[in-house]
């Protein structure tokens, strides 16, 4: 195979990253996962995942982990409820539902970040992840790179493969396409459920998406109970900055919401009034549609890095596990003589199914920022025109 006898460096262990690792150690790769965490202990930020049966779920089959998984994923959570600013429920999908159903199209099973994670990095051989091992950068050396890392090591590797996220590091080597800003900004906040009594009863343990004057309030429950929420709205990309809004305040952001939701309902305050701080507020950004590059052959990209997208479709970490599958089987094809060529088919397929998921992302944020968001979210869960 094309990957005997070289050395692999994944930069990045998210769960794009780990899933790669575990495909090409099934195939008895030298591979090395270099992490920015410190540890394994450090705690995973973000809502959690939602994994789709043709893309994350497909590559965890392959990985053969699904067994695991369903020992992991979190039954119910993808029960959702479409409401207005009012908090009326017009949507539920609670008492309908199935709770399994693997192997249907539409079924979404969703797991934390922190319990993907654990189980991934379980799965790999020992020492595979390098951790506190934050790449800065790299320049060639023989037919490879040499990797600098933040806390003054360094490493080599015949190929390099970046899942370092959106802001990657490694992505200039490759190519000068940068992320452009979509326009939206996502407001993360987190409560606790018993700082949050009525909007935890609503919940219910699944996801809440609020649609009201072109803003929405998209949220959903943690394993721990915990409340993640966002509040989603049109604004100027130094929105954050400009605003001067002390994120570490809780009465500051407060007022802020009341400020610019001044049409919702005081239902919504406890998230709030009660919020573990500090907020982080997130702008959104897409990498353009038409990116292209010319193929190296010890350097390739994947996850965020290769195409990061909005959320809004759900799509980002199933892209990216699907990258982590495409490129494994591309890696470990006896079809391509070369490492330049395995890389260049994976890399044109990649980028297409990559551009499409991102226009249905960006499409999507402009419905659910407009002023017909609520009957546009309604007809899509309904089938009906309210």
């Amino acid at each position: 195979m094309l990957i005997d006898n070289i050395s692999i460096a994944i930069v990045g262990g998210g769960p794009a990253g780990l899933t790669l690792a575990r495909l090409l150690q099934l195939k008895n790769a030298n591979v090395k996962v270099f992490e920015r965490d410190f540890n394994k202990e450090t705690r995973v930020q973000g809502s959690p995942l939602d994994m789709h049966e043709d893309s994350g779920l497909a590559a965890l089959r392959k990985a053969d982990l699904l067994e695991e998984f369903k020992k992991t994923y979190r039954p119910g959570a993808d029960k959702t409820l479409i409401m207005n600013e009012q908090a009326e429920i017009l949507f539920s999908d609670h008492d309908t539902k199935p709770e399994e159903d693997f192997g249907a199209e539409h079924f979404r099973p969703e797991i934390d970040r922190g319990p993907l994670r654990n189980m991934l990095l379980e799965s790999l051989q020992p020492d595979t992840v390098v951790w506190d091992s934050h790449c800065i950068s790299m320049e060639p050396q023989n037919e490879g790179w040499i990797l600098h890392f933040k806390n003054g090591t360094s490493a080599y590797a015949d190929l390099v493969i970046a899942s370092d996220g959106a802001h990657s590091k490694i992505r200039p080597y490759l190519t000068d396409s940068k992320p452009i800003y979509s326009g939206v900004i996502m407001l993360e906040g987190m409560v606790s459920k018993e700082h949050a009594p009525n909007i935890n009863a609503l919940i219910n343990g699944g996801k809440i998406m609020a649609f009201g004057n072109s803003k929405n309030i998209l949220m959903g429950q943690k394993g721990n109970g915990d409340l993640g929420f966002y509040a989603s709205f049109k604004a100027d990309e130094n929105w954050a900055a400009n605003s001067r809004l002390n994120f570490s305040d809780n009465t500051a952001v407060f007022q802020w919401f009341k400020t610019e939701y001044p049409e919702w309902n005081k239902v919504w305050y406890e998230l709030f009034e009660n919020a573990t701080t500090p907020f982080i507020p997130r702008p959104i950004y897409a990498m353009p549609l038409d990116q292209n590059w010319e193929s190296k052959s010890n350097l390739t990209l994947m996850g965020d890095a290769a195409h990061v997208m909005p959320p809004f479709a759900g799509e980002g970490a199933n892209m990216a596990m699907l990258d982590a599958l495409e490129l494994s089987e591309h890696l470990t094809d006896d079809r391509y003589s070369t490492l330049q060529e395995a890389l260049s088919h994976y890399e044109i397929n990649m980028r297409k199914r990559a551009a499409a998921a991102t226009k249905e992302s960006l499409d999507n944020g402009e419905r659910m920022h407009s002023a017909t968001a609520l009957a546009t979210m309604l007809e899509f869960f309904t089938g009906h025109v309210i």
